[in-house]
This record gives structure tokens, sequence and C-alpha cells, in this order.
């Protein structure tokens, strides 16, 4: 069974309370938190004070995208904030600094992972693998909402998810960018377990049973 992790980028900014109790009371797995810097990608949303003000509104876990330059100056103050998961792009700062990053989160007692991005191949992942509870691989350029799914992206799903069962069987694999109901399907048969759907979620006729086909 599928997790699903609603992407707030497509929430109502005014309503972020009620619309975070609608994913619970719809039965959402996580809450997605996308944070853009307007350096790592051409895009401002939001950033740790957003995080630490919806901590208190909801039990369910903040899973936490940074898309931000150089996350290592970071991800203290977002775990310290809130987040239960938090995931960081590789293509955002040299290498030792991404390993450092991923120790850091760990030791402060959060989950860690890394982000793909859709010109990134899955070979760039190898060094971190074992440090990662959860790797996120991009379907869509990273920085805006409502974009369409890139299903050239499956076998780096596949290859990931693969790697992963013989060195973490435990880590999952998320996938975030045009997932809806239709696109939901490919990636759980290459090996998806987490999917981040925004603006589909939200657009939903029927959310609950968005919420099903999602987690079936």
């Amino acid at each position: 069974m599928a997790k699903l992790s609603p992407s707030i980028l497509s929430a109502d900014f005014a309503n972020l309370e009620r619309d975070i109790h609608d994913i619970e009371k719809n039965g959402g797995d996580w809450v997605h938190v996308d944070v853009m810097d307007g350096i790592f990608v051409p895009n401002i949303t939001i950033g740790i004070p957003v995080v630490k003000a919806l901590r208190p509104v909801t039990s369910l876990p903040l899973d936490v995208h940074l898309m931000i330059d150089r996350p290592i100056r970071y991800v203290e103050d977002f775990v310290k904030a809130g987040a239960d998961w938090l995931t960081i792009h590789i293509e955002a700062d040299q290498p030792q600094n991404t390993l450092e990053a991923l120790d850091k989160i760990h030791a402060l007692g959060c989950k860690a992972g890394i982000v793909l991005k859709p010109k990134t191949p899955a070979e760039a992942a190898i060094p971190y693998l074992e440090k990662c509870d959860i790797i996120l691989v991009m379907t869509v350029e990273p920085g805006f909402g409502g974009q369409k799914f890139m299903a050239d992206m499956m076998p780096k799903v596949k290859q990931l998810r693969e790697w992963m069962d013989d060195i973490n069987p435990d880590c999952l694999i998320e996938v975030d960018g045009g997932v809806d109901a239709n696109t939901c399907s490919l990636c759980k048969e290459n090996g998806a377990g987490v999917l981040v759907a925004g603006s589909a979620y939200f657009k939903a006729e029927d959310r609950t049973e968005f919420v099903k086909i999602i987690q079936a």
C-alpha cells in the first residue's frame, strides 16, 4: 500500500490549517511541504516559521522537501521546527556537505533523504544510498506545481528501488510531480512507496476517493 503525501504548495495559503485538517479527514498519510528559496529553483514559497506553525496543528508526519541552495545551512532549523522527514537535493551542494547534512539530520532524530532532479541520473545517488531513509525522484522540474508527469523517470525509480532492496529494504522511494489518479499506477509498479500529489489532490472532486486510489 502506497502512502499519499499531499503537497500544500497547491493548498490555500490563507487557510493552511483548514487544508491540513482536510488531508487528515480524507485519509492522507503525510503532509508534503515544498520549501523553495528562489536560488536553487526559480520560485519562493515558505520557510522555517511556517513549518514551525504547522507542527502543532497536525499529528501527520511533515514531509519537508528542501529545494534550497546549500541546505546544510538550514537542516537543523527545519528539524527543530518540526520536520519528520527532511529531503535535500544532491545538486544543491558539494558531496561532502550533502553527506554531512544527512548525518546532521539523523543526529537530530529526523528521517533523512536525498532528491534527484529529472536530469540527474540514478548513479548520482550511489554515494548517499546507505544514509537514506527515503529517496525522492522528481517527475517534473522542481519549482512550480501543476506540471506534466514525466513518465521517462520510471526507469530511475525502478533502479533506485532495486539498489535499496539490496542495501536498505526499509528505505522508501518517493515520487513528486504530476502524480494523479492515472500516473500513480506507473509509479507504484516501478517501486514508489510514497506519492506526492498537489493540484491533483486539492482539485479532486472527491478527495477521499482520490486518496484511496493513490493508496491502493
